[in-house]
C-alpha cells in the first residue's frame, strides 16, 4: 500500500493541535490555578510579554548545546569507529562505557561546578557527556555487525581491513549514525538545561529555575515549550538530512 505523504506530514500537527485544545478545555473546565498548571493561553501570553528574555535565553542554551553536541559527535564517532573495528576492543570497552553511561548526569554537575565554576563550562560538558554515548554505540554497532561472509569476500577480492571498514563499514553504519543523532540531540538539550538549572547564570534552564522559584508557572512552561521546539527542529533537520543521504536504507520500507 502506497503511503499517503500528506497524511504523514499533517498527522503530528493535527495531533499536537488536538492535545493543546484538550489541555485548554481541561484547565478551563476544572478551573485549575495557573500557579499549579497553566493553560496554553496563559503560556502564550507569557511568550508575548517576555519575548525578548525568552529568545535571549533560548540562544544561550542553543549555542551551548551545539558546542557540547559537536564534541559528542567527534568523540562518539571516533570511539565508535575504534570499538567497532575490533572485536577485542568491542568486548573490552563496551561494558565500561555502559557503566559510565549509567552514572546519573545530575550527580556529575556539582563535580563539574567544582572543576570549572558556574557558567557555560558545566553546560557544555553535561551536554557532551549525556549525548556522546548513543552516537558511539550506534557507530560501533554498525561496524561490528558487518557480515563476516561479506568481509571474507572482500578480502578474497584484495580489499584490506581498512578498505572494508572505510568503504563498506562506514556507509553501512550511516543509518545507525543518523538514528543516534536524532536521539542524542534531544539528550544534549536535556543536559544543557540540567546544568543551567543547577549551575548556570543564563539560558532557558536558569530562566525556568527563576520562574519556578517565583511560582510563575506560565513563564516556566513557556521555557519548557521553547526547549521542546528547539529539540524538535533539530530532530527534523537530522531527519531531512538522513532522507537525502541514506535513502537507499529506507527504499525497501517505502515500497510497500
Amino acid at each position: 500500500m502506497k503511503p499517503n505523504r500528506h497524511v504523514d506530514r499533517w498527522a503530528p500537527i493535527l495531533l499536537a493541535a488536538a492535545l493543546v485544545l484538550a489541555w485548554q478545555v481541561g484547565v478551563t473546565a476544572f478551573q485549575v490555578p495557573e500557579f499549579i498548571f497553566p493553560s496554553p493561553a496563559q503560556i502564550a501570553l507569557q511568550f508575548a510579554a517576555f519575548k525578548g528574555p525568552l529568545l535571549a535565553a533560548a540562544w544561550d542554551t542553543f549555542w551551548v548545546t551545539m558546542v557540547g553536541f559537536g564534541l559528542a559527535i567527534a568523540v562518539g564517532v571516533l570511539l565508535g569507529f575504534l570499538i567497532g573495528s575490533s572485536r577485542l576492543a568491542y568486548a573490552a570497552v563496551y561494558p565500561l562505557m555502559v557503566g559510565f553511561n549509567a552514572v546519573p548526569k545530575a550527580a556529575i554537575v556539582p563535580i563539574l561546578v567544582v572543576w570549572f565554576g558556574i557558567g557555560i563550562g558545566p553546560g557544555i560538558l553535561t551536554a557532551f557527556l549525556i549525548s556522546f554515548f548513543p552516537i558511539m554505540v550506534n557507530i560501533a554497532t554498525g561496524l561490528a555487525t558487518l557480515e563476516p561472509e561479506l568481509e571474507d569476500v572482500l578480502r578474497v577480492l584484495g580489499a584490506k581491513r581498512w578498505d572494508v571498514l572505510v568503504k563498506v563499514g562506514l556507509p553501512r553504519a550511516m543509518p545507525y549514525f543518523y538514528g543516534s543523532l536524532k536521539i542524542a540531540i534531544t539528550l544534549a538539550f536535556v543536559g544543557t538545561v540540567l546544568a543551567e538549572m543547577t549551575a548556570g547564570d543564563s539560558g532557558i534552564g536558569n530562566l525556568i529555575q527563576s520562574a519556578g522559584s517565583q511560582q510563575r508557572m506560565p513563564l516556566a512552561f513557556a521555557g519548557l515549550v521553547t526547549i521542546s521546539a528547539m529539540a524538535m527542529a533539530m530532530y527534523e533537520l537530522f531527519s531531512a538530512i538522513e532522507k537525502h543521504t541514506t535513502g537507499w536504507a529506507h527504499r525497501g520500507s517505502q515500497a510497500q
